[in-house]
């Protein structure tokens, strides 16, 4: 074949390279999506357009902005997200590697001998007439392109393109937990810290009404059963303590795991007791329609739509024809002192095609896989969706709604403080029964606790807007 004859064949091949893609071209799902936030007019909460870039920084707690920063530079999962990032990339090139033609050398040298029985050797002569043993000396390049007519190699790098997007949101999506999860453990910490005190407190309430009471028992004025009672209230309450102090523990080794540390490691930073991070006067949600592209694990299942609908096109090229150009050039002897001259030379070219005639169905039923995989892929989005606008509206009433329900306690906690005061004194004064007393004590404590579990609930509730929001990947 002349030079001539290759360059129209390689010119041919280079226009069927650019032919059509075979299978359906992507198009993102239109969806229907609400105008605005059920929730949104509860009180505090505004539906104007928000920046949730570093939504935990409007709790106002330097601690909590500094593990925050931490646990974004030295969280596992979110390093191997990063490295699923990596994977995922030359994952691309070696599909890609498919749209390009191949090149290899070889070179081999070996030295053989012939059967003596198995040749058919001339009456004149013999054996010793033919040369049994020689050398072969061979070496040069071949090469081997298969030409994407129908598009197949072109859609699996498109599905592999929007796997790499599906990956780095998910990044987005991983980090986007991280935050949630560092600030509701830290809240966590704060409001245990909060119920230990309102605890300890409590204990030391009932231990002077205990030292009252024996006092009163030595004077004659009180009896013994009061003095049970009064000791099995501090018990009761003294009980809660090491189950307090254990949530607290969790929630600092939490915060150590989330930050790729050992257990332990924040202690000293942790360790002091301070206020539950204070609530913004005012949240911002924005508006429905932002969170379509705000929300990582949506864009995550979009982009595996498209993985998918890209992957049906793969699936469809396995039913056409294929075509190659092969090519081998060589220089072969049976001396290395004429190994490389001229003479030695050998090459071969061409084009060849293939097309499966009969598979028993197997090309079809990948197709099927496929489409099936595709159809999937979009009901998982749509879900992941309906999920999202799920989890916004329902972080908003449990937000408003714990709101309410704290000023109810904080009310609750100012008439039981009366109540305890009012029962101690006419207990003095002899007027009414110490139980009375152990259960206005009680009942301050049981409001008291539930009053700092509210509070710590209104913080966590508020986190978990944000979460729901898909705030915070935007740092990095």
């Amino acid at each position: 074949m002349n030079a001539q004859n290759f360059k129209s064949i390689a010119a041919a091949l280079a226009l069927f390279a650019a032919g059509c893609s075979v299978g359906p071209d992507y198009k993102e799902p239109a969806l229907a999506v609400p105008s605005a936030w059920n929730e949104a007019q509860q009180k505090g909460v505004e539906a104007r357009p928000l920046e949730l870039v570093r939504w935990w920084t409007a709790f106002d707690d330097p601690l909590l902005n500094s593990l925050v920063d931490r646990a974004v530079q030295s969280n596992l999962d979110l390093r191997v997200a990063e490295a699923r990032i990596r994977e995922s990339r030359a994952s691309r090139t070696v599909v890609a590697a498919g749209q390009w033609p191949t090149l290899g050398t070889f070179g081999s040298y070996t030295r053989s001998r012939n059967s003596e029985n198995a040749l058919n050797f001339p009456s004149q002569g013999g054996a010793s007439s033919i040369k049994l043993e020689r050398n072969l000396f061979d070496t040069g390049f071949d090469a081997n392109w298969e030409i994407d007519v129908f598009g197949g190699v072109r859609r699996s790098v498109e599905a592999a393109d929007a796997a790499i997007e599906a990956t780095e949101y998910n990044r987005r999506d991983v980090l986007v937990s991280l935050l949630g999860d560092v600030a509701k453990n830290y809240i966590d910490l704060r409001g245990a810290q909060r119920r230990l005190a309102v605890a300890r407190a409590n204990v030391k309430s009932q231990q002077d009404s205990l030292d009252l009471t024996r006092v009163r028992f030595d004077a004659g004025l009180a009896s013994d059963l009061d003095v049970v009672r009064a000791e099995a209230q501090i018990d009761a309450t003294a009980a809660q303590i090491p189950v307090i102090e254990s949530a607290l523990k969790q929630a600092a080794y939490s915060l150590d795991l989330l930050l790729g540390l050992s257990p332990g490691a924040l202690w000293s930073e942790l360790e002091k007791e301070e206020a539950i991070p204070h609530l913004p006067a005012e949240v911002q949600v924005g508006l429905p329609s932002d969170l379509l592209r705000r929300r990582p694990d949506v864009r995550v299942a979009e982009r595996r739509l498209a993985a998918a609908t890209a992957q049906i096109g793969s699936a469809v090229a396995d039913l056409f024809p294929k075509f190659s150009l092969t090519g081998i050039y060589g220089l072969q002897s049976i001396s290395a002192s004429d190994w490389f001259m001229g003479r030695s030379r050998y090459w071969s070219i061409g084009p060849t095609i293939t097309w499966p005639i009969f598979d028993a169905g197997r090309i079809r039923a990948n197709i099927e896989i496929r489409n099936a995989q595709q159809e999937q892929a979009l009901y998982q989005y749509e879900q992941t969706v309906l999920a999202a606008f799920g989890d916004v509206e329902k972080s908003l009433v449990n937000y408003a709604q714990e709101q309410v329900r704290y000023r109810s306690l904080n009310d609750a906690v100012a008439a039981n403080r009366r109540a305890v005061e009012m029962a101690n004194e006419l207990y003095i004064r002899g007027l009414n029964d110490y139980l009375n007393v152990i259960d206005a004590q009680r009942a301050l404590y049981l409001t008291e606790t539930e009053l700092a579990f509210s509070e710590t609930t209104m913080a966590a509730n508020l986190v978990a807007l944000y979460k729901a929001l898909g705030g915070g990947w935007q740092i990095n």
